[in-house]
């Protein structure tokens, strides 16, 4: 009987140094591969761009979330003191904001936080119990003292071989299959 080819998820190389990780991503991009994934234990200025990720969403939300917020708690407000109950106090205006302010401003903060943890999770894709990397020995390392790039099964350019000579020849330490789940 025939042995199974096995599911790659990706083949990932692995480096030891910031200037070697950008310098290997920048390479491969060149080389045409669009579908990239770089981790490393910190953050790594211009790791971004050199895999070629797309902007982020996450302010926008956060942004969307606050506005949200801010004008829910205004208008819940204003509903209650002008609309629902009005009373006249002192003799001010039915729709005085500047009382209004404190409670706009907690419902600002509180929606856009809200926003900030639940966006979070959905873009990162979170919980993801298993990430097929995790298989891979030396990629322990990737939140110690390693930098990893990983080229994607799913980028049209794919090939395994090919994809493996294009890593290897960008000067990593190691060049390992990752097998999908």
């Amino acid at each position: 009987m025939k042995a199974e080819a096995k599911q790659l998820y990706g083949i990932v190389a692995e480096f030891d140094t910031t200037s070697a990780v950008l310098a290997a991503a920048r390479q491969v991009r060149a080389a045409g591969y669009s579908k990239l994934d770089a981790y490393a234990p910190f953050p790594v200025h211009g790791l971004d761009e050199a895999v070629g990720a797309p902007p982020r969403a996450l302010p926008k939300l956060i942004f969307c979330g606050g506005l949200t917020g801010g004008l829910a708690g205004f208008f819940m407000q204003y509903f209650a003191c002008v609309i629902h109950y009005p009373l006249n106090i002192g003799g001010r205006p039915f729709n005085s904001w500047p009382s209004f302010i404190p409670i706009t401003f907690e419902c600002t903060i509180l929606f856009a936080a809200l926003t900030a943890v639940l966006g979070m999770l959905a873009l990162n894709g979170l919980p993801k119990p298993y990430q097929p990397l995790f298989a891979v020995p030396a990629f322990k390392r990737a939140s110690q003292d390693r930098f990893f790039l990983c080229i994607k099964s799913r980028d049209p350019k794919f090939d395994a071989s090919q994809s493996r000579r294009v890593l290897e020849q960008t000067g990593a330490l190691g060049v390992y299959d990752v097998e999908a789940c």
